[in-house]
């Protein structure tokens, strides 16, 4: 496994780093990972009619592209042999950290590799010296508020609010 945690605050369970420890493998995103991400994504009910995937991609790789992650199962950089698992599109401007885009695909829910994700992205903005993570999540998805508050997360008391600056065509031809 190729994943460490960086401060007690990002550190996991021993049993959910063993759990999906098995073959997979977090590193940055790379250009050709694009389909197999979106395909994820897609699966993950994350995509929405008003966010093109692929032009979130494309700015996300102007902007610390670094902090892009994919999970990877099987044999990591032999072409054919592996596949994304799952997916976080972590940032940090200074004042706050983010996470976007966490996503793990069906078959390895369950199995401790969002925790993986959140612990690596957790460990990457400590690195940097973000006091403090959000992310947001859609009231009605209980289940994966659940999750976060699993990981020691809370419910802020704020209002997110939002105003498009650029809006998206629909990527109905991809």
């Amino acid at each position: 496994m190729s994943v460490s945690s960086g401060s007690s605050a990002a550190a996991s369970s021993a049993e959910a780093r063993t759990a999906a420890a098995g073959s997979i493998s977090i590193r940055p995103f790379a250009v050709a990972d694009t389909e197999e991400v979106v395909a994820l994504w897609r699966a993950a009910g994350l995509v929405k009619p008003w966010n093109d995937p692929y032009l979130d991609i494309e700015r996300k790789l102007t902007v610390q592209p670094e902090l892009f992650l994919v999970a990877e199962a099987g044999s990591p950089g032999s072409v054919g042999s592996s596949e994304i698992v799952g997916t976080a599109m972590v940032g940090y401007e200074g004042h706050r950290g983010w996470v976007n885009y966490l996503a793990v695909a069906d078959p390895a829910r369950g199995t401790g590799l969002g925790r993986l994700l959140m612990d690596e992205a957790e460990r990457l903005l400590f690195e940097r010296g973000c006091p403090k993570l959000n992310l947001q999540v859609r009231t009605s998805n209980t289940e994966v508020i659940a999750f976060y508050q699993r990981l020691g997360y809370a419910v802020d008391d704020a209002v997110s609010l939002g105003k498009r600056l650029i809006e998206d065509a629909p990527a109905a031809s991809r």
